[in-house]
């Protein structure tokens, strides 16, 4: 018996493959279509109508380590509700990647490398930096975020110290894709807590054209002299007294003028009230001297009518 024949092999179709290309030949006008759909089907469920499921324009990916709380972990909370898919160890990844070893900075430049390839973080600890394989983490696009806020519960108004959603937002805020971060922030009940902390910020770097001019902007905002904070009248530990305010505050001379007149009239009001009394008192001992000289007249007139 002899062999069977083989028949000719044919290289099957990568699909996978297609996709890929596909997604990188995709225009940012595409990506903002995608991008303004996925935003609409949030705020349906957010109401509780049915809707599509939401899809993001691009793939979101994180490095999960352990080093956090699994119920404060804002990147496990993405990963369970679909938005981000978790990455292993020395598994690379071809997007922009928010990692502390980078040394360039998320500029808007960076919008089509996000567009087409994603955005990943790096879920680890602040204070076990030192103990995190970066090098393991590897990626083509390393980045660095620029000063930022934080609103988290865990490092509520420290500088830099973001969670994973505030880093996916704050890139998605600079690259000009508002309506991505807005998407997973409203995710959280603190989320847009973050846009308000950063408004400012968010918005110059946003308008950069380079990184030296978003490096600049950085530089001017941490060197600027901090407003005066606003006086709360309510603020009862304050320590600073305040008057009443309902009523018109006058200036100090209009207060020393005040204060004289209300002297003078006082004075003149004690000088009426001692005069008011004396004459009383004459009043009253005129009227003693009168009764009593009526009475020694009748006195006198009692013993001439009995004789």
């Amino acid at each position: 018996m002899g062999r069977k024949k083989q028949g000719k092999f044919v290289r099957p179709d990568n699909k996978g493959k297609d996709k890929r290309h596909k997604m990188k030949g995709k225009s940012l006008e595409a990506f903002e279509e995608e991008m303004h759909t996925a935003f609409e089907a949030s705020l349906h469920l957010e109401k509780g109508a049915e809707a599509p499921q939401v899809k993001l324009p691009c793939p979101l990916a994180m490095w999960e380590l352990g080093h956090c709380d699994p119920k404060r972990c804002t990147g496990r909370k993405l990963v369970r509700k679909g938005f981000v898919r978790n990455l292993r160890l020395n598994q690379r990844f071809n997007g922009l990647i928010l990692s502390p070893m980078g040394t360039k900075y998320v500029t808007p430049a960076d919008r089509e490398i996000v567009a087409k390839n994603g955005l990943a973080v790096i879920d680890c600890s602040w204070a076990k930096l030192e103990e995190t394989p970066f090098n393991k983490m590897v990626g083509t696009h390393p980045r660095l975020l620029p000063y930022l806020v934080a609103a988290n519960p865990v490092n509520y108004g420290k500088p830099c110290k973001l969670s994973c959603v505030e880093a996916f937002a704050a890139t998605f805020c600079i690259v000009g894709f508002e309506e991505l971060a807005l998407l997973l922030l409203k995710k959280f009940k603190w989320g847009t807590v973050f846009l308000d902390l950063n408004k400012v910020l968010l918005e110059r770097y946003a308008a950069c054209q380079s990184e030296e001019e978003l490096l600049s902007v950085e530089k001017e905002f941490l060197t600027a002299k901090p407003e005066e904070d606003e006086f709360d009248p309510f603020d009862v530990n304050s320590g600073i007294e305040c008057g009443n305010l309902n009523r018109r505050q006058c200036d100090h001379e209009e207060d020393d003028d005040s204060s004289e007149e209300e002297t003078d009239t006082s004075e003149d009001s004690e000088d009426e009230n001692d005069a008011e009394v004396e004459d009383e008192k004459t009043q009253s001992s005129y009227q003693l001297r009168t009764a009593s000289y009526h009475q020694e007249e009748e006195e006198e007139t009692e013993p001439k009518t009995s004789q």
